[in-house]
């Protein structure tokens, strides 16, 4: 993952990818597919928890990158962030209208309802953003996490399995903590997306 860029150095990749989409070629768009379809896949599949729903999400992602590859700003982020950001914004606005749906088909929703539909929205949200970044973490950050949280070794141990000293265990944590730490960020809308147009 390396050191930050500038945010108006986009990487190359990210551009040409753009050029590639804008001139209408089918092959970058196959590409793109390849590289970013898991993920996409993932987001949708963890706000929702359904797959044909998910599979659904990720056709729509890719025709809209397709028809609208102008939309992505290299300056707000890397290719990457932008598709994860439409998937999740498409994810948690299909979510909210099936919820909406089934209060409305059980009558009239009362206060609670729509907070109690909120909060699962949010919740969900927060759970895809924080998948994405764990996923999007330098691989030391990513592996200290897995260690600690997933197979529940102490720093002690966490620096040993990894091969570092006690104190890099201990940076790497908390810099791991503090990034899972803005999945409960909410934007203006109450949807907190994966990454695009701010730093992670």
């Amino acid at each position: 993952m390396g050191g930050l860029m500038p945010k108006d150095a986009p990487p190359r990749w990210d551009r040409r990818m753009q050029q590639r989409l804008a001139r209408g070629e089918a092959a970058a768009l196959g590409e793109l597919y390849d590289r970013f379809a898991s993920l996409v896949h993932s987001l949708a599949h963890r706000v929702l928890d359904d797959d044909d729903a998910a599979d659904r999400i990720t056709r729509e992602v890719f025709v809209h990158v397709w028809e609208h590859p102008d939309e992505y700003e290299p300056k707000h982020g890397s290719m990457r962030s932008w598709v994860a950001t439409l998937a999740h914004r498409q994810a948690v606005e299909q979510l909210r209208t099936a919820e909406t749906a089934s209060l409305a088909a059980r009558g009239e929703s009362t206060t609670e309802e729509t907070e109690e539909l909120e909060q699962k929205v949010r919740k969900a949200s927060a759970a895809a953003r924080a998948d994405y970044i764990v996923t999007s973490m330098p691989a030391p950050l990513r592996a200290a996490l897995e260690l600690a949280y997933f197979q529940r070794r102490d720093y002690r141990q966490t620096a040993a399995d990894l091969g570092v000293t006690e104190d890099e265990a201990r940076r790497r944590l908390r810099l791991g903590l503090q990034l899972l730490s803005t999945a409960n960020t909410r934007t203006a809308d109450g949807v907190s997306p994966p990454g695009y147009g701010r730093a992670l």
